[in-house]
């Protein structure tokens, strides 16, 4: 449950700063942050901000307008589609992808795979909590970071 941090503006403001200075302490800044459906829309437009770079948001099918490109990817439980709006993130571009959960990878890694078919660069997938023994991490083609690892 990360809601806590978010109604105690200085561990917010802590995570934010945590996440940020991750980010920065890489060879190579992004150009989008990419917030996944929908914890990931709490962070990833702060650290987007901080950094002066575009956030665009990842949905679970059916929520965005206009033309999107979509993958469908294997739940523990059965499948789910993440899409994104065609044109929100350029060939080239490097991303970071921001969510407040790892569990099993799937969607964190389906996501990668969907940037990737814009021909843009996943540069690291940042979490505020991973569960670790779930090796969720394995099915993520990208370096991760995560805050607290449980």
């Amino acid at each position: 449950n990360i809601f806590p941090i978010l109604q105690n503006p200085a561990a917010f403001e802590d995570l934010i700063s945590i996440m940020v200075e991750e980010i920065k302490s890489k060879s190579q800044l992004p150009d989008v942050i990419v917030g996944l459906d929908a914890r990931g829309f709490l962070f990833g437009p702060i650290v987007a901000l901080r950094l002066g770079v575009a956030f665009v948001p990842i949905r679970k099918a059916g929520k965005l307008p206009g033309k999107v490109e979509k993958i469908t990817y294997e739940l523990e439980y059965g499948k789910d589609t993440l899409e994104i709006e065609a044109n929100a993130i350029q060939p080239n571009q490097k991303v970071i992808v921001i969510d407040d959960l790892i569990a099993v990878g799937g969607t964190a890694g389906a996501a990668c795979k969907l940037i990737q078919k814009l021909s843009a660069t996943v540069l690291q997938c940042i979490a505020v909590i991973e569960l670790v023994a779930l090796k969720g991490r394995d099915k993520i083609d990208a370096p991760v970071f995560s805050v607290i690892q449980y």
